[in-house]
């Protein structure tokens, strides 16, 4: 009876520093962004349970923070010595007759291909997939909190530039895709792209998640 009472506390003293390791570590996903016109180029997203961190894959570079239990966004620039502080802030009422609509019923590379229309109009499309949910999760969090700002950029904008897809992409609807799963492609109306490379986990190093001493924090208006 000891021994067999050794052994099971031994079986979970060991799943307790299983779970000890993998909460140091932290998911790293790197993708291949395009904008229109442009160069394709290298971002790198950084999740643990506690931050988003959104970067060109230099530790030592520029990048956006997401504190994910105060809901602020911090984006920071070395060499301008500034750190840009964005809160959630209050959305209008949705306009009458709002009603996007968001396809994902195609099988395609082990997950759902999705389609996300305003008006017949495709905003945007890709393939996601369930896996590393918490790592969709969290850029879901980080639109969440820039979609206030998002809107009012949107809204300050000439009206020729006023396109409902945006809208959907980044204000109103900004998670839904990220809900079916982790992107591995889209595309939206723009012609922005993203294409996922990699996955893997790693040791959590804090001091990426930390804003630099020094920089000065600057509220953006939401």
């Amino acid at each position: 009876m000891r021994m067999r009472l050794a052994g099971a506390l031994q079986g979970v003293m060991w799943l307790f520093a299983a779970g000890a390791v993998q909460a140091a570590d932290m998911i790293a996903l790197r993708y291949v962004d395009q904008d229109p016109g442009g160069p394709p180029y290298a971002t790198r997203i950084l999740v643990t349970p506690d931050f988003l961190r959104m970067d060109s894959g230099d530790d030592a570079g520029d990048f956006t923070l997401l504190d994910r239990h105060r809901r602020l966004v911090f984006n920071v620039s070395r060499d301008s010595k500034l750190a840009m502080v964005f809160a959630p802030g209050t959305l209008p009422p949705k306009p009458a007759g709002w009603k996007p609509r968001l396809d994902a019923n195609e099988p395609a590379r082990g997950g759902r291909r999705f389609t996300l229309k305003v008006r017949g109009v495709v905003c945007s499309e890709g393939i996601a997939v369930r896996h590393a949910m918490d790592a969709a999760r969290a850029m879901a969090e980080l639109k969440s909190v820039l979609a206030a700002t998002q809107y009012r950029v949107w809204k300050d904008s000439p009206p020729a530039m006023q396109h409902d897809c945006d809208l959907a992409n980044q204000v109103w609807n900004a998670g839904d895709t990220l809900m079916l799963g982790l992107p591995i492609e889209e595309r939206e109306f723009t012609g922005r792209s993203r294409t996922f490379e990699s996955e893997s986990r790693q040791p959590l190093n804090p001091e990426l998640f930390r804003v630099p001493e020094g920089l000065a924090r600057v509220n953006a208006p939401s």
